[in-house]
């Protein structure tokens, strides 16, 4: 399988709020480099590039709307005029945005999908990706997430957690592959 020209790569939430040390510990430190890559390989073949940017109204959230510095893109996302911004209020991208019609219109064959976190944002995204038909690509490697604490109180690491999302989101919601791989074989 080879990507299609139009089949965009989607940046969910790679924001600055996931600088603040209240995260706790993460998975996959490479994860930004391996989205930057992304980036600059659909630039250089001039594919479509989606960002989404988590803005909350509530006043608790790391990506409360008045906390200006923490909701901005990382800085080495610099979307172009050209690149679309969806900016979104909840877990998925698609629920209050115009993110599905945007990508009926594009007539793409599948869509790839990095960011932050694996098992909140990216998860939920991928998920009604899958169930609408948009044959989702999740890149394992360029997402990532944090240690979550249990009902119980016990700590389950990141590392787990991101491997159980993968396997709960592998074959049924998406195909799952790593950066390099998408990179010298698929596209």
């Amino acid at each position: 399988m080879k990507l299609s020209k139009n089949d965009p790569l989607i940046v969910i939430d790679v924001q600055k709020a996931f600088f603040n040390p209240a995260w706790g510990n993460r998975n996959n430190p490479e994860a930004e480099k391996n989205i930057e890559k992304l980036i600059l390989q659909w630039r250089k073949m001039e594919r479509p590039i989606i960002f989404v940017q988590h803005v909350s109204n509530n006043e608790d959230s790391f990506f409360y709307i008045e906390n200006n510095e923490a909701i901005e893109f990382m800085d080495f996302i610099k979307p172009t005029k050209e690149e679309v911004v969806v900016t979104k209020s909840v877990n998925s991208a698609f629920i209050g945005t115009d993110l599905y019609q945007i990508l009926v219109d594009m007539k793409s064959e599948h869509i790839v999908i990095t960011g932050l976190t694996t098992n909140h944002c990216v998860e939920t995204t991928t998920r009604m990706a899958g169930n609408y038909g948009f044959n989702p690509i999740l890149v394992s490697d360029a997402t990532a997430t944090f240690d979550r604490k249990g009902m119980n109180g016990e700590i389950f690491p990141a590392e787990l957690i991101h491997a159980v999302t993968m396997a709960n989101l592998n074959e049924e919601f998406a195909m799952i592959l790593e950066t390099d791989f998408l990179l010298n074989d698929r596209i």
